[in-house]
């Protein structure tokens, strides 16, 4: 009897993924004019955003490494909309629909960066930063998983799994990286978190959204997917490393503070 309900559970499973397998596609939905609009404008904002974080990098002392930090970002952010631009970077999925998996190479890199660059900003130690970026590359990674499973309910699977690792992202980042920065008791500093921290999670609140209606349902067409998507990235890449560099002197202070303190101890 066992054995006989054991080989019924397979079958039934078997019947499952067999049920979702998928078709070979006679016509795959690509990204229209629009959608290649919005990569192109998206490129040209990332890459004259790469070239002057990358100067000021070059000239900032203590500041250096929040520049090298949003250098990087939009730089790898710049080099995955070229990829996408130029017709590299994206596969056919379930659906026979254009996947652009460049997208995702950009966000393993680039979203650790952002939650260093708000641990830098924060002052939170090393290994709460690691924990958060873990999170976070664990939700990344999810997130590529559900967009290229093939049978649905894995798929929806995976998306469960990516949200339960990007909440303690958010709760580290409206949390726990806000009272280390309040302990600091720099109200220059203090203001620059709150601003660039819930910009983030407010930004990165969407692209779940914006996943369940593209690379979940299918809803939205590909170039409306590809605008969200490039909308999205540059108010959290761009405009998030143009809010640090607007603080230059707040970040020279704070770094100089402690060195000064211990100087005359």
């Amino acid at each position: 009897d066992g054995e006989r309900s054991n080989s019924a559970a397979g079958q039934a499973m078997f019947q499952i993924l067999a049920d979702d397998t998928p078709i070979a596609c006679t016509t795959i939905e690509e990204v229209g004019s629009t959608g290649v609009g919005a990569l192109t404008v998206g490129f040209v904002i990332l890459i004259v955003s790469t070239v002057v974080f990358l100067s000021k990098a070059n000239v900032s002392g203590e500041q250096r490494k929040y520049y090298t930090c949003t250098t990087y970002i939009c730089g790898f952010a710049a080099m995955a909309y070229f990829a996408m631009l130029s017709g590299q970077g994206w596969t056919a999925v379930a659906g026979c629909r254009q996947f652009f998996y460049a997208r995702y190479a950009d966000y393993i890199v680039t979203t650790p960066l952002v939650v260093l660059l708000l641990g830098l900003v924060a002052g939170a130690d090393a290994a709460t930063i690691a924990s958060t970026v873990g999170a976070d590359v664990v939700w990344v990674l999810c997130s590529y998983m559900g967009a290229v499973s093939v049978v649905t309910t894995v798929k929806w699977f995976w998306f469960l799994f990516g949200m339960a690792m990007f909440l303690p992202v958010v709760y580290s980042l409206a949390r726990t990286f806000r009272e280390t920065v309040i302990t600091r008791k720099e109200p220059d500093m203090i203001d620059l978190y709150g601003k660039i921290a819930w910009l983030t999670i407010i930004m990165w609140s969407f692209y779940p959204v914006v996943w369940l209606f593209s690379e979940g349902f299918a809803s939205f067409s590909v170039s409306f997917e590809v605008v969200a998507y490039t909308i999205m990235d540059i108010i959290s890449k761009c405009v998030f490393s143009f809010m640090i560099v607007s603080a230059h002197d707040s970040l020279g202070s704070s770094s100089s503070a402690p060195s000064q303190a211990r100087e005359y101890v």
